[in-house]
């Protein structure tokens, strides 16, 4: 186990689908010829998992995690152990992804404009659509787009695997009467049949199991561990509450922080700390959360066996990744938006055919790594509109140096610069946090004002984006009112 995750760890304390080809499909300047190779190109499967943090097995956030099949996964090629979002929050992070462009040049830092919508992207192909253009057959399902593909984007898929929702009940089950109905959780539906994930996982199964005449990209998007916190019984099972071990949350640790995004709670649905304590919520919303992860894990391993056992084993491609963080109480904090390493660290796997097992790469990489990377590994050619860094020198060798660090944008004028052992925090206002997570993974001392690290904080404060694009506010306004 890493010594960063030792360190974190220890300061934790109890408290049948049809399938229809099609030919190449041109648009504009995106179409180029593949080279010729000994063998063909290879499938793709992306796996998005929605509000996924590092409670994983395999990225040890949390020591109770049951998460088998995301391990066995890691196991059999690649985990990025330091990547970031791009944006902790559903759309704007999945525009960045989707599209290889950073939110400093799309102008979305926040819920609201769709990849459409996004003046910016008019001439930038989503990654099905450049996949497409190349020779591939696309399919898509669940939650890939926070607003699905539409519009001009629709033709960019030519198989959808659906998209559904799964039930909820009338009646609130466990949220208090004044937290918002997103924020309501327990163990419900009775069987992970009539889970909407579930019933993708098993569509997206059978399609693997299709022939095609053409490389696939296939992206399937699953909604949980995203609230509403509903997954059948069993899953709850797993984690007695009475058992849970909770995040060491010191009631000192926000002294030291500037105000900037103390109050961002004021703007989300979410509860307030102070809130879930008053309730006594805590451990359910803990065991919630935990439940839904080992839910979607076993969606993952309906994915991944199906793959096994189909003619495209040998042939295919798989990513995993997660559009943001997810705070459960840390920093006094619930669920996304800040720029502290619960919001912005992300699961990202890779592995497949030429991706040997090894073990996990310590070097910053950021979701904008995914579609580069992708492009090299598929040898398509090179898309000049990605800003992202491939990270096939890292699949090699995991030790191999990467020469930026992650950069995360929440709302704008507000950045954080993540290397392999600090984060640098800068607000708008000119406030700053700095973390040396080489002993401090939880984030607890910031040392921005400390002279003996003026010369590191510094360094990072160079990759700050200078010239950001403004916040594209056509959506963002009506999605900001409706939160309130």
């Amino acid at each position: 186990m890493f010594p960063q995750i030792m360190l974190k760890l220890a300061r934790w304390a109890i408290t049948s689908i049809s399938i229809v080809t099609s030919g190449y499909i041109s648009c504009g300047p995106f179409v180029a010829q593949k080279a010729v190779a000994d063998s063909p190109p290879p499938n793709v499967l992306m796996i998005c998992i929605d509000d996924l943090n590092d409670w994983t097995g395999f990225l040890g956030g949390h020591p109770q995690a049951n998460t088998p099949h995301m391990d066995r996964l890691a196991r059999q090629g690649r985990s990025f152990a330091n990547a970031h979002c791009v944006v902790p929050v559903c759309s704007a992070s999945r525009v960045s992804v989707m599209s290889g462009v950073a939110a400093t040049t799309h102008g979305s830092y926040e819920l609201g404009p769709k990849y459409e919508e996004l003046p910016a992207l008019t001439d930038v192909p989503t990654m099905q659509r450049y996949f497409k253009d190349n020779g591939y057959y696309t399919l898509s399902g669940g939650k890939v787009l926070h607003h699905d593909f539409q519009g001009r984007l629709a033709a960019d898929i030519d198989s959808s695997l659906g998209r559904a929702t799964s039930p909820r009940p009338r009646n609130p089950m466990n949220r208090p009467d004044n937290w918002s109905g997103a924020w309501d959780w327990g163990a419900y539906p009775e069987t992970d049949a009539e889970m909407a994930d579930l019933q993708l996982a098993n569509r997206a199964a059978a399609a693997l199991h299709q022939d095609f005449s053409q490389p696939f990209f296939m992206s399937v998007g699953f909604f949980r561990p995203h609230v509403p916190l509903f997954v059948p019984p069993r899953w709850f099972g797993l984690y007695p509450t009475d058992a849970l071990i909770l995040p060491n949350i010191p009631q000192s640790d926000l002294e030291d922080v500037p105000p900037d995004f103390l109050d961002i709670n004021d703007y989300a649905v979410a509860p307030t700390h102070a809130e879930v304590l008053r309730q006594g919520k805590q451990r359910g919303l803990t065991q919630a959360y935990l439940a839904s992860i080992s839910f979607v894990d076993h969606c993952v391993g309906i994915l991944l066996e199906a793959l096994e056992s189909s003619p495209h084993a040998d042939n295919t491609l798989i990513v995993l990744w997660s559009d943001h963080g997810f705070h459960l109480g840390e920093k006094q904090h619930w669920a996304k938006r800040t720029l502290w390493e619960e919001s912005t660290r992300v699961p990202l796997l890779l592995a497949g055919p030429g991706i040997q097992p090894g073990s996990a790469c310590l070097e910053p990489a950021s979701l904008l790594d995914i579609y580069p990377t992708l492009v090299e590994l598929c040898q398509l050619p090179g898309n000049t509109h990605l800003e992202g860094l491939s990270l096939v020198p890292q699949l090699k060798d995991p030790t191999t140096p990467r020469d930026r660090p992650a950069i995360t944008s929440s709302y704008f004028g507000n950045h954080s610069i993540r290397s392999r052992d600090w984060r640098l925090i800068s607000y708008a206002d000119g406030a700053l946090e700095l973390y040396d997570h080489r002993v401090d993974p939880d984030e607890f001392h910031n040392l921005a004002k400390d002279p003996q690290h003026r010369q590191v904080r510094e360094q990072l404060a160079e990759w700050l984006p200078q010239e950001a694009a403004p916040e594209f506010k056509a959506r963002s306004e009506r999605f900001r009112a409706r939160a309130k």
